[in-house]
C-alpha cells in the first residue's frame, strides 16, 4: 500500500475540502453535527485548513439555508418546516432543535427521567445568573434558605463556577458558565430574559446587598 492511501485508509492526509461533495459548507455542517459544545469559527477554520473567512461564509449561507424559505410545493413562500436551527451562542456555533419543537423534544428526551433540576436549584440558578459574580451567602439571603447543597449541584452539572473571592470577607463568588448559555440558547447574560414574570417574588434582587445579613 502506498504512503498517500495508508495516510487516506488511516483518516490523517490532508483533505481538499473544497473538492468534497457540497464543498466548506457541507464539511462545516458535518463537523458541527458531532460537536458536543459551541465551536467557534477560529476552530472549523484549523479543522478545516481554509480561511476563517470562508468558514463564516459558509456558516451564514447554513444559517439562511435552515431559515429559509421555500418556493415550491404547497408552502410556497412559507418557512421551510426544518426541526433545528443554526445559532451563534457562548462564543460559538452549534446545531439546535427548534423551539416550536422544544414541548415534543422535551417528553422524548426528558420524560421519566430524574436529573432535572429542582424548582430550588432552578432559583439558585436565577439567582446567580441575574446577580453574579455573587456569594452563597448573598443568594441563601435573597432566597431565605440555605443553599449550600443546591450550590454543589449546580457546580457539578457545570451550570456554575466559582469565579474570584469577595476582597474584603474572602467568600467564593459565583457565576454562570458557557454551558448554562448553550443550555439556554444565548449569547451572553445580556440575553437574559426580565425575571418577575418567570419567578414572582425575585424581581427585586437589586434591593439585596450584603448589609442585609
Amino acid at each position: 500500500m502506498s504512503e498517500q492511501t495508508e495516510e487516506a485508509a488511516s483518516g490523517t492526509g490532508a483533505v481538499d475540502v473544497g473538492s468534497l461533495p457540497g464543498g466548506v459548507p457541507a464539511a462545516v455542517e458535518a463537523v458541527l453535527l458531532v460537536v458536543e459544545e459551541p465551536v467557534t469559527e477560529i476552530q472549523l477554520a484549523a479543522a478545516l485548513e481554509v480561511p476563517v473567512a470562508e468558514v463564516r461564509e459558509a456558516l451564514e449561507a447554513l444559517r439562511a439555508e435552515y431559515d429559509g424559505y421555500t418556493n415550491q410545493g404547497p408552502d410556497a413562500g412559507s418557512p421551510r418546516r426544518r426541526g433545528i436551527e443554526l445559532r451563534n451562542v457562548a462564543g460559538g456555533w452549534r446545531f439546535f432543535t427548534r423551539g416550536d419543537f422544544a414541548a415534543v423534544v422535551g417528553r422524548f428526551v426528558l420524560e421519566g427521567q430524574s436529573a432535572r433540576l429542582s424548582q430550588a436549584a432552578l432559583e439558585t440558578l436565577a439567582v446567580i445568573a441575574y446577580r453574579q459574580p455573587v456569594s452563597r451567602s448573598r443568594v441563601s439571603a435573597i432566597r431565605g434558605v440555605n443553599v449550600d447543597g443546591v450550590v454543589r449541584t449546580l457546580v457539578q452539572r457545570g451550570l456554575i463556577v466559582d469565579v474570584a473571592n469577595d476582597p474584603e470577607t474572602g467568600a467564593v463568588l459565583y457565576g454562570t458558565t458557557p454551558l448554562f448559555l448553550e443550555r439556554l440558547g444565548i449569547g451572553t447574560v445580556a440575553d437574559l430574559p426580565k425575571l418577575s414574570p418567570h419567578l414572582p417574588g425575585l424581581e427585586n434582587l437589586q434591593d439585596f446587598d450584603e448589609t442585609t445579613y
